[in-house]
């Protein structure tokens, strides 16, 4: 039983960062670092010159839970998850897309 409640509390403790990523930085980029996909999620953000905060989940031991969350509040596991001002704008190839469309420049100046 004494397990269920730790996972159950490690999982709340994981929410609760994520929520705390998004809300304290301007843009939150949940990423891993050997995804191309990331990558040019974070050279899209360079190119427009976004300063960003990166959380590389496999350097986290509770990666594969801030995945789930992230699941659940954007419909997608996968990775890049991209936030500009709490908001989930996508992955790495719409962030590319705003990037290239000059709406990227627009959300991070809003």
């Amino acid at each position: 039983m004494g397990s269920k409640q730790s996972s159950e509390e490690e999982r709340q403790a994981s929410q609760d960062f994520v929520e705390s990523e998004i809300k304290n930085h301007k843009v939150v980029v949940f990423s891993k670092r050997y995804c191309p996909y990331c990558t040019k999620a974070k050279n899209a953000l360079k190119e427009v010159g976004a300063e960003f905060h990166v959380v590389e989940l496999e350097l986290r031991s509770d990666g594969g839970v801030i995945q789930d969350i992230l699941l659940k509040m954007t419909g997608g596991r996968t990775v890049p998850r991209v936030f500009i001002d709490g908001k989930f704008i996508g992955g790495g190839t719409e962030t590319q897309q705003l990037a290239e469309s000059g709406e990227l420049k627009k959300l991070l100046e809003a």
